[in-house]
């Protein structure tokens, strides 16, 4: 008898992105969650081949029965309370095209904080950015007992980007200066898209990378406004 918990699937999404491989308990999963349906096409890595999801052997007790109205992405957007267009706020995510925003929805979460809530604690271990999608947030350091503000972020920016990159410990409290909703993506949620959906990852990363760049530039500005400041000051003296 054909054994196949072993034999591996893809699942091509509305997105036009192919989802996997998956093992079949996992295919299963996805279409109790409304992520693969009846007319979803499937390849069988054992013959090679696309087949619609109903007519795939293993798979047709699975639409006797109706499935459950709704998308993987649509009860994402439901269950976050956040649709995919909002996400372009992030100023990341702006140039993101909409269907991949919509897939995207399935690897976050979305805290609520309120005014002067806490989102991360100096060194703490780190291992999630978050991007601010409503309200505002300040990163803080106690020098000598004072609290000195390091920056405030609004709407569209993001911080903890290399937290999520190497899960080190955070550099600084973040806390929020006003309710603010902001949007999280965990090192996990980064490993499972990797894993489900590459060609997802994909954007996303290339978006994440101009993000460091961009700090990367702006450090180093900086520093070297501070020694040519330096050394103007020296010279004056």
């Amino acid at each position: 008898m054909e054994t196949t918990t072993s034999i591996n699937y893809l699942a091509w999404g509305s997105d036009n992105i192919a989802y996997g491989p998956v093992d079949l308990p996992n295919l299963v999963a996805w279409i109790k969650q409304g992520r693969v349906r009846s007319d979803s096409w499937v390849f069988k890595e054992k013959d090679g081949t696309w087949t619609r999801a109903s007519d795939v052997p293993e798979l047709k007790l699975m639409f006797k029965s109706k499935l459950p109205p709704g998308t993987a992405a649509g009860d994402a957007a439901a269950a976050l309370g956040i649709q995919p267009g909002s996400l372009r706020r992030i100023k990341m995510l702006a140039d993101v095209d909409e269907r991949l925003l919509a897939s995207l929805l399935t690897y976050l979460e979305v805290l609520r904080v309120p005014a002067f809530g806490t989102v991360v604690n100096k060194g703490e271990q780190g291992d999630s950015l978050f991007m601010v999608l409503e309200g505002e947030v300040r990163a803080r350091v106690n020098i000598d007992g004072r609290e000195t503000t390091l920056t405030t972020m609004g709407v569209g920016e993001c911080f903890g980007e290399l937290a999520i990159v190497d899960q080190g410990p955070r550099s600084a409290d973040v806390i929020a200066n006003q309710p603010s909703i902001l949007v999280k993506v965990s090192a996990a949620a980064l490993k499972k898209m990797f894993a489900e959906a590459p060609a997802l990852a994909a954007p996303f990363m290339f978006a994440l990378t101009r993000v460091i760049a961009q700090r990367v530039r702006v450090l180093t500005k900086r520093y070297e406004d501070s020694i040519h400041f330096s050394r103007t000051a020296g010279a004056s003296e």
